[in-house]
């Protein structure tokens, strides 16, 4: 059997420590092969038509030419997958931050720091996979985009009008998402109007470093409210909901939010088929479930639950997806019963909207 040529990876920092640990970590594993080392992103530029490397590893703060510039342009001229490997993210960096998933990054990771950080061993591990992973993954020169006039649709341009018919008393909307969700998330949401009749609960697979900055994001360019919910409020229409770091975001009996803590048994924290198995065990039929792109099976099973219980359920189809992985394995299950691009999801939420507002009349 022909033995598989290793991953080739550039690593582009202006930290020569940091370099070295991160050629340390990467070299660990035969699959992988650091092929080159750049101080910045013109140097980068310069050795990728050479090199060709298939998974980039960039920091964002570099001088001559920072991370968002050398993502912008890779993926105009150049396109392949990048991770972006950063120290954590607070209220003043959260926005360039996501920036750079906004330009083209795959994903957001925490850097590795030669000990120093007690997460050392985990964190290498998750970037070995991460770039295992992403390393077959086919990027765009342009992002797949929303059209911008979406937000003017009308009740009659939704693809899914006798879906929805359906439907008439929905509660709820429960959005799962992984590698390549948070731009997809903010196309959506970003898009609904403040006056969003029912509550949103969402799950993205994301570094606890990262969660609060991928919630004060996403506040930014959203008009309904992102926050975090308190232990034991209620799920209130003009909201959108992510769980607290080493937390499960769930609905328990009463219709109450249950942050239930992570185990050392869990997969993912937080975890998409806890959320969605909590609301099809609560809300049933009067539950949307929505799961975008991501890599492995999470959310397939909830969605599952969803489906039996009456609910709607949507998967992003595979043109669309960064990684058609969560969202395949739900198809597989036969728990979606959509399968649509990001446009269209976007299209049926508003017409969630409409038909709401039309049965208030």
């Amino acid at each position: 059997m022909e033995k598989k040529a290793p991953i080739k990876v550039l690593l582009v920092d202006d930290s020569p420590m940091v370099l070295k640990v991160l050629e340390r970590i990467l070299s660990s594993d035969p699959e992988i092969s650091v092929v080159g080392r750049a101080k910045n992103g013109r140097e980068a530029l310069n050795l990728i038509p050479s090199l060709e490397p298939a998974v980039i590893c960039t920091d964002y703060h570099m001088p001559e030419m920072d991370g968002l510039e050398f993502i912008r342009k890779v993926m105009k001229d150049n396109p392949r997958p990048i991770l972006v490997l950063s120290v954590s993210v607070n209220e003043n960096n959260s926005q360039n931050i996501f920036n750079l998933l906004d330009a083209g990054a795959l994903e957001v990771l925490a850097k590795p720091r030669g000990g120093i950080n007690s997460n050392y061993q985990e964190i290498s591990r998750e970037l070995i996979n991460k770039i295992k992973v992403v390393s077959g993954v086919f990027v765009f020169k342009k992002r797949v985009r929303l059209d911008p006039l979406a937000k003017k649709i009308k009740l009659t341009e939704s693809p899914d009008s006798t879906a929805i018919i359906h439907h008439k008393k929905l509660e709820v909307i429960c959005i799962g998402a992984s590698t390549g969700g948070p731009g997809i998330l903010q196309d959506i949401l970003a898009q609904l109007p403040k006056d969003f009749p029912i509550p949103i609960l969402c799950v993205q697979h994301v570094g606890e470093e990262f969660l609060m900055g991928l919630v004060k994001w996403l506040g930014r360019k959203c008009q309904l409210k992102v926050c975090v919910p308190e232990n034991g409020s209620f799920p209130l229409p003009g909201f959108i909901y992510f769980s607290p770091k080493n937390t499960h975001l769930e609905i328990n009996h009463n219709g109450e939010f249950y942050l239930r803590p992570k185990s050392t048994s869990d997969c993912f924290c937080p975890s998409v088929d806890a959320t969605f198995l909590s609301v099809a065990k609560h809300y049933g039929s009067a539950a949307v479930a929505i799961l975008l792109t991501g890599i492995g099976a999470d959310g397939a099973k909830g969605m599952a639950a969803i489906s039996d219980a009456g609910g709607l359920t949507i998967a992003q189809n595979e043109n669309s997806c960064t990684v058609f992985g969560m969202p395949r394995e739900a198809i597989a299950l036969g728990a979606a019963q959509k399968v649509l691009n990001p446009d269209d999801i976007l299209k049926t939420m508003v017409e969630i909207k409409n038909m709401f507002n039309h049965n208030l009349r």
